[in-house]
């Protein structure tokens, strides 16, 4: 057994249980085993293309009645069978999401089998939407059996293995030495994905603005572009995105914010509310431009997909505008793992139930540095923000048990925004805990002729390996929509331009809400609703990609089950 003497791990022996288990599931490689045999789907060597109808409804009321006209538009999506090579740079990589999703996808590409005290464990992808978990297809005619197949096996997709990685981070330490430093890994995983952490180097050097984090991180920053012209920056930014999808052969880069939660950036004027003053704000170095949006213009410019994983404004109007001008792809804010994802789950089922929630009691504390960051009053309040919204839409879609907001009240007034249960957050720093998160949340309700109900609810998770998941879901989803386009197909008996989006293939709307399932605040198209509801994100999720190779959404009518 050679010693480790240089201090890398590069020279680690190997584990001798390597490779003993078979592939889990949720990391193994299946082709593309569903073919929809349909009219409304065809196959080439390069795209699938199917079409489908849009189905709503139109709804007037008039004199207290409701008058509804159900409409259907037909579409056409044609998808790119070919799956883009594809770089995922993390801003952030020697955080605890960055360092620990870059070992476990190490570890899921080399097989590498650990032990902890539970036993032997080997490497997956549980937690991830896209991997580990199914949506029904149909049912097998000869058993009337539903069948069910990976979200990951509906359209071709990125399999997280291949995911070349890189990033910046404001600390220079290398990616295992990150690791360590994380203490979210079992130490024999650490022990031996070290020497693979080591090849990966250190980060490159980051946009360090000491106005936007909590001052308890100067201690880290010492890995930063250097100078205070935003504009340098700004190129700087985009030079590295250009050398590392060189460097790599790549087809696409997606650029992920997964560093320190930033305070709010003031929305100004003439600064940041066009794309034009926010380019101008960024030239004359302006100081309410925020590290977040320079990354996100940076990869707007290069035509590269950026998401926000944490819940500052990186996007700010002017960042909106520059996406729908130059037509790139965004997406954000605040990865959704426990506490809220948990919340939109719980406070829909209230609401739906008839069961009215009076107030939302939030509880958490977790010793990693996101904590540590949080603990700094700017930064809580852009969590807290993201946090809060989460109950919005539930309460306004029943105006049975909350009064609507009132048209002509005094804006900022509770009877402008209309009824809302009280709803407080709470973010504690305790070190002691590190990655370990406590969350408790008090749901306290009216119930039947004024009874109360209270539940009270405690959720102890591992933060980072709830997090990573979703940072491979959201760069998986994100390099797929790349490659899906759509054009409206117009009615019969229609001229081609009757109908917005007719002829030509063009690409989806550059604020990809699709992502919604895996985010506290969704960004949406401006002046569209967000919605938080997990179950609808969820299904509209499920529908679009089937929809992509013409099959119908869910449905749980199950008519045949029903009827003789």
């Amino acid at each position: 057994m050679s010693s480790n003497s240089n201090g890398t791990g590069a020279n680690t022996p190997e584990s001798q249980l390597e490779s003993v288990l078979p592939i889990h599931p949720t990391a193994a490689r299946r082709g593309n085993p569903i073919v929809v045999q349909s009219d409304l789907t065809s196959y080439s060597n390069d795209y699938i293309t199917s079409k489908f109808t849009n189905r709503g409804a139109d709804v007037a009321v008039v004199e207290g009645q409701y008058i509804v006209t159900p409409t259907a538009k037909q579409y056409e999506f044609q998808t790119a069978r070919k799956v883009a090579k594809t770089g995922l740079m993390m801003v952030g990589w020697g955080g605890n999401n960055g360092s620990t999703l870059s070992a476990t996808i190490l570890a899921n590409r080399h097989n590498i089998i650990w032990h902890t005290k539970e036993g032997v464990q080997q490497p997956n992808y549980i937690g991830s939407l896209l991997r580990a978990s199914t949506v029904r297809l149909g049912a097998d005619p000869s058993t009337a059996k539903d069948i069910h197949v990976p979200i990951s096996d509906v359209l071709p997709m990125v399999h997280p293995n291949d995911l070349v990685l890189g990033g910046w981070d404001i600390s220079g330490a290398r990616l295992d030495e990150a690791m360590k430093r994380a203490k979210v890994l079992n130490y024999d995983l650490q022990r031996q994905v070290a020497p693979y952490m080591a090849e990966l180097g250190k980060p490159l050097p980051s946009i360090y603005y000491p106005d936007f984090i909590a001052a308890n991180q100067e201690a880290r920053a010492d890995n930063v572009v250097p100078g205070t012209d935003k504009q340098a920056h700004l190129e700087h930014l985009r030079a590295d995105i250009r050398r590392f999808k060189a460097q790599h052969a790549l087809d696409r880069v997606i650029v992920f914010w997964t560093a320190n939660t930033e305070r709010y950036s003031d929305i100004i004027p003439g600064v940041n509310d066009t794309a034009d003053n926010l380019l101008s704000a960024i030239k004359a170095s302006h100081p309410e431009v925020s590290p977040s949006t320079l990354f996100a213009v940076a990869a707007i410019l290069e035509g590269e997909p950026f998401i926000n994983g944490a819940p500052q404004n990186t996007f700010v109007p002017g960042v909106i505008a520059l996406a729908e001008r130059t037509r790139s792809f965004i997406g954000g804010d605040d990865l959704k793992s426990g506490q809220t994802k948990l919340k939109s789950v719980f406070a829909e089922f209230l609401v739906n139930a008839g069961i009215k929630p009076l107030s939302i009691a939030s509880y958490n504390h977790l010793g990693n540095n996101d904590g540590h960051n949080l603990s700094a009053e700017p930064q809580f309040k852009s969590k807290e923000i993201s946090k809060s919204s989460v109950v919005d839409d539930m309460v306004a879609a029943n105006a049975l048990l909350f009064k609507p907001p009132q048209e002509d009240a005094p804006k900022g007034t509770k009877a402008a925004k209309g009824e809302h249960p009280d709803h407080i957050v709470v973010i504690k720093y305790v070190p002691a805990v590190g990655d370990s998160k406590r969350a408790i949340d008090e749901y306290y309700s009216e119930i039947f002729c004024g009874g109360r109900s209270t539940i009270n609810i405690f959720n102890e998770c591992e933060d980072s390996l709830l997090a990573t998941p979703l940072i491979l879901d959201l760069a998986i989803l994100a390099e797929l929509l790349t490659r899906i386009k759509y054009r409206a197909v117009p009615s019969s008996g229609a001229g081609a331009g009757a109908v917005k989006g007719a002829g030509e293939f063009a690409p989806l709307y550059p604020v990809l809400s699709l992502l919604s399932y895996m985010l506290k605040a969704p960004l949406v198209k401006p002046g569209t609703d967000v919605v938080n509801s997990l179950n609808r994100q969820r299904n509209a999720l499920e529908t679009f990609l089937k929809a992509c190779v013409g099959l119908e959404g869910s449905s749980d009518l199950l008519l045949e089950t029903r009827i003789w």
